[in-house]
C-alpha cells in the first residue's frame, strides 16, 4: 500500500471518528440509536460531519509542525488558543468540546507564556486531550521513531503535565508508525513490539499502565468491560480494542463510537491508527464525502510526509 494512502488514512480517520462520535459523546451505552452515519445533535449541536476539539487540535498541531519544521511547543499552544478564541482550523468557526485540563493549560499559556503548561500536579489530569491529536507527530517523525516518540512526550506536555498522559501518546506514537510500515496486527499489538517501543527511549520507565496495557488483555474483553471514558488508559484501551477485533475500518468505527461516553475521542483516536493500518481507501465514501473540510485535512495530511508522499 502505497504511504501516502495510510498518510490520508491517519488524519481522514481521526477526523471521521470525531465527527462520527460526537452527536453521542456524553451519553451511557446502548441509550441511544446505533450510530451508522453522520448525525446532528448532541451536547455541541454538531451538524452533519462536523468534528470538533479532537481535530481542530489536531490540525492546529499540523500546521505547526509544517510551519516550524518540526516541534514547537509555543507556536503549537498559541494555535490551540487561536482555535479556542477564533476557531482557527474548526469545522465550521466556532471551537467546540475542549476538555478542562486542555482549558486550564491554556489559562496558564496566556498568564505565564510557558512552553509546557500541562499541571504535573493535578490528581484527575490523566485525560485524552494530547492522545487524541498525536497522529501528525508520528506522521512528521515516521522516519525515526525514537525521535518520533521524544516529540511525542513534548508536544504531550505543552497541555497534559502527567506522564501516563505522555507516555501514552508515545506508545499511540510507535504504533502509528508501525501500521504506516505495514507490520501486521498481531505484531503491533505484540508485547514484544511494545517492548522494542519502550526500550528506545533510554533510562526511562514507562508509566505502569500503559505497560500493562501493552500486554494486551483488553483484546478477550467483552464490550460489556470496555469503558470509552476520558481516562487517557481507557480511550487507548477502547481504541485498541475496537481495533483488534474488526477486520475493516468501517468495523471498527462503528463498534468504537457506539460505545458512547467520550464517543467523538476514542473514535478520533482508533481512526489515526486503523486509518494509517488499512489507508484512505478502506474508509467508506460516505464518511470521507460528508466530512466538513476534507480537502484541509488532505494537504496538511500530505505535507506531513515531507515529501515522501508526493
Amino acid at each position: 500500500m502505497e504511504i501516502e494512502n495510510r498518510y490520508l488514512g491517519s488524519m481522514i480517520g481521526l477526523a471521521v471518528g470525531d465527527a462520527l462520535g460526537a452527536p453521542v459523546e456524553f451519553t451511557k451505552k446502548d441509550s441511544f440509536e446505533k450510530i451508522e452515519h453522520y448525525r446532528r445533535g448532541g451536547k455541541f449541536n454538531v451538524s452533519i460531519g462536523e468534528y470538533t476539539d479532537d481535530t481542530a487540535m489536531a490540525l492546529c498541531l499540523a500546521q505547526s509542525l509544517v510551519d516550524k519544521n518540526g516541534i514547537d511547543q509555543k507556536d503549537q499552544l498559541s494555535k490551540y488558543l487561536k482555535w479556542f478564541e477564533e476557531g482557527y482550523m474548526s469545522a465550521n468557526g466556532r471551537s467546540i468540546g475542549c476538555g478542562k485540563v486542555t482549558l486550564r493549560a491554556l489559562y496558564r499559556y496566556m498568564s505565564k507564556d510557558c512552553s509546557e503548561c500541562g499541571n504535573s500536579r493535578l490528581s484527575k489530569g490523566a485525560g485524552n486531550g494530547s492522545l487524541m491529536r498525536i497522529a501528525p507527530v508520528a506522521l512528521f517523525y515516521a522516519d525515526d521513531v525514537k525521535v518520533a516518540m521524544e516529540m511525542a512526550t513534548k508536544s504531550s506536555l505543552t497541555t497534559h503535565g502527567l506522564a501516563i498522559c505522555s507516555d501514552a501518546s508515545m506508545y499511540m506514537t510507535g504504533l502509528i508508525i508501525g501500521a504506516i510500515e505495514g507490520k501486521s496486527k498481531d505484531e503491533l499489538l505484540s508485547v514484544g513490539y511494545a517492548k522494542k517501543l519502550f526500550e528506545l527511549i533510554k533510562n526511562y520507565t514507562f508509566h505502569q499502565e500503559v505497560v500493562a496495557l501493552s500486554k494486551g488483555d483488553y483484546k478477550n474483553k467483552s464490550r460489556d468491560a470496555i469503558e470509552a471514558k476520558g481516562y487517557v488508559i481507557s480511550t487507548l484501551e477502547s481504541a485498541l480494542w475496537a481495533f483488534y477485533n474488526t477486520s475493516t475500518f468501517d468495523e471498527g468505527l462503528i463498534f468504537v463510537v457506539n460505545l458512547g461516553d467520550d464517543a467523538d475521542t476514542v473514535g478520533a483516536v482508533y481512526g489515526q491508527l486503523a486509518g494509517a493500518y488499512y489507508g484512505v481507501d478502506s474508509i467508506a465514501k460516505k464518511y470521507k464525502d460528508g466530512l466538513m473540510r476534507r480537502d484541509l485535512i488532505e494537504k496538511l495530511a500530505l505535507k506531513l510526509g515531507r515529501g515522501i508522499c508526493e
